[in-house]
């Protein structure tokens, strides 16, 4: 690990390398003004009170800092679920989603749009225009569609259109590629509520700032709990990496605490179908960022693959890329195979079904060291309701 390493964005929107923003010319006017107020914005006393109160009263924080027992007695550690699938929606997307509506709101933005893999920053997305009475076009790969449908159902049902992404692997990818030529067409009345830490600036480090609630709340609860403010590591899942990001955010610079990011390997690391972008990945530039991502060698993005939707991306965002990059994160894969199973155990050991991207997280505690005396924090970043169709093809292979 990079001793004295302090992590922060600098003013150009850059960790180390990694980062910037590369847009066309279009969107150079909405950029500038996200950069030049976002932070102002942010810090302002009336908007941190809104902001506070609907995730208090809204979305129900702060999530439980929950002891796994029977998980800590199998692994032989110590082990605590930071409950973000409990939040209003099941996962930690609607955290990022309060705090940029109310960004699009007092830039007097009428439409929304959004991508989204797994589905649930979609319905995120949908719940908060709902919530404000904003117009929302949420894009979504055809093949996500399929495999997220109860996700596409509750999306609709919140007054969202869904609009399918035909080209590539029509997945994550593709999706924010038509999110993107969508703001391109529509700049002026329309905002895009990026879901992850992806993107050009000052998207990655606007929505770790939202996402950082997770670790701040995490901070305290560990310190009611065990008498200390810090665990030993925390282990999330990693697509874009929001959930990552806010879990790892105020402990970026406490260099006690292991941060471990959990990649989607899918068929394995080296099989073609994979999303391990740690490995798989080298420098360019994806979505408007100089972040790692698979490419070829002269810089076309290779297809990824996972099971996961909301792990199933070519790059990673620029945070994590630094952190990877600089030894301050360690990266673990997860196959498909893997996630299944670790999903079925936590359900049967805990009474707790994980979403498929959290699955990965759950996993990677089987390629780790740890002590007794450890204290492992695992961001359950979303519940399994969504990928039940999944899960149910899982089990019927194993009674086959």
């Amino acid at each position: 690990m990079t001793k004295n390493l302090q992590i922060d964005v600098d003013e150009r929107g850059y960790y180390g390398r990694f980062g910037g923003a590369y847009i066309p010319e279009m969107l150079h006017p909405n950029i500038e003004q996200l950069k030049n107020t976002y932070r102002e914005m942010t810090a302002d006393p009336d908007f941190k009170k809104e902001f506070d109160a609907l995730l208090k009263d809204y979305v129900g924080r702060p999530s439980p800092l929950y002891f796994a027992k029977r998980l800590s007695e199998h692994y032989g550690t110590n082990i605590y679920l930071k409950r973000e699938d409990l939040n209003h929606t099941g996962a930690h997307k609607i955290n990022n989603t309060i705090g940029q509506i109310l960004v699009a709101q007092r830039l007097g933005k009428k439409r929304i749009i959004a991508e989204t893999g797994a589905g649930q920053h979609g319905v995120a997305t949908a719940t908060v225009c709902a919530l404000v009475g904003l117009q929302c076009i949420v894009y979504m790969g055809e093949v996500d569609i399929a495999r997220q449908a109860p996700n596409v159902a509750r999306m609709r049902m919140l007054g969202a259109e869904v609009r399918p992404a035909l080209s590539g692997s029509k997945t994550l990818k593709d999706a924010t590629n038509e999110a993107i030529r969508d703001w391109i067409n529509n700049p002026e009345d329309t905002h895009y509520i990026i879901g992850s830490v992806v993107g050009p600036h000052p998207y990655p480090d606007m929505v770790a700032r939202f996402q950082s609630v997770i670790s701040e709340e995490m901070k305290w609860q560990l310190q009611e709990k065990l008498g200390r403010d810090y665990p030993d590591a925390i282990v999330a899942c990693v697509g874009g990496g929001s959930n990552a990001a806010g879990a790892f955010y105020h402990y970026l610079n406490d260099e006690r605490v292991r941060l471990v990011a959990v990649e989607a390997a899918g068929l394995g690391v080296d099989s073609g179908e994979s999303a391990a972008t740690s490995v798989l990945g080298t420098e360019g530039i994806i979505h408007g960022s100089r972040t790692l991502l698979m490419q070829t060698e002269d810089g076309q993005v290779i297809e990824p693959y996972s099971i996961s939707a909301g792990l199933d991306y070519p790059g990673i965002g620029p945070l994590h890329a630094f952190l990877i990059d600089s030894k301050r994160a360690e990266a673990i894969s997860v196959t498909d195979e893997d996630a299944l199973a670790a999903a079925l155990f936590t359900a049967r050991t805990e009474g707790i079904i994980p979403a498929l991207e959290t699955a990965h997280a759950f996993s990677a505690l089987d390629q780790m060291e740890y002590g007794p005396d450890d204290v492992i924090v695992v961001c359950l970043s979303g519940r399994g309701d969504k990928d039940l169709a999944a899960f149910t093809t899982y089990l019927n292979g194993l009674a086959g």
